[in-house]
Parts: structure tokens; sequence; C-alpha cells
């Protein structure tokens, strides 16, 4: 799965929002961050609101999780540490008779 493709939507999708004038990613360290640059009015929970919109219709139809970490805020940026993984669950039966086999589920 690419993810640069999940993380090329989820900006598309923040940068069509209207508290939004700018969206820019970069990676340090191996560990994406994502600053946003917002009109001064947005507050910290619309913010969170707006991430988490974007980040479910970018991972739309994936089998994805989505973690976005606020780091900090200067005068009208937001720094946020984000990632996309796949979840770490078995997905298929091995056939060894393992106690956490996905046939046991309901």
């Amino acid at each position: 799965m690419d993810l640069d493709k999940v993380w090329t939507v989820f900006i598309q999708k923040l940068q069509k929002e209207d508290g939004i004038q700018s969206v820019e990613k970069t990676q340090m360290a191996g560990i994406p961050f994502f600053y946003l640059t917002v009109h001064e009015d947005i507050v910290h929970k619309q913010m969170q609101k707006l991430i988490e919109k974007a980040a479910v219709q970018a991972m739309k139809g994936k089998r994805l999780h989505s973690e976005m970490i606020f780091v900090r805020k200067e005068n009208n940026v937001y720094v946020y540490r984000g990632r996309f993984f796949v979840p770490q669950e078995k997905m298929f039966c091995c056939g060894n008779l393992c106690h956490d086999c996905i046939r046991f589920r309901s």
C-alpha cells in the first residue's frame, strides 16, 4: 500500500477547508510532521475535528488507522506529528490453532 497517496489526499482535503490557509508536510528523522497555517478565529478543538475528518476521507476504502498528535502552536501555525499505519492484528488463519485466531471472532 502506498502511503504517499494517502498523505496526498489528506493534505488536499485539509487545504480545501475554509479555516486553513496552507498545509505543509515535512519529515524529520523519518517521522512525518505537518504544519497548518490557519485563520486567527479557529480554535484547537475545531482544528482536531478538521484533521480527523480529512484523515477519515483519506483512509476511505483502506484498512488503515491514523494517529495525529498535537505538538505545538506558534501564532497561527499548528504543528502536528502524524502517521497512517496498518493495524497490527491477524487478518487470516495460519492453521496453527492459535488462541487469538481470527476464526474465533464474532
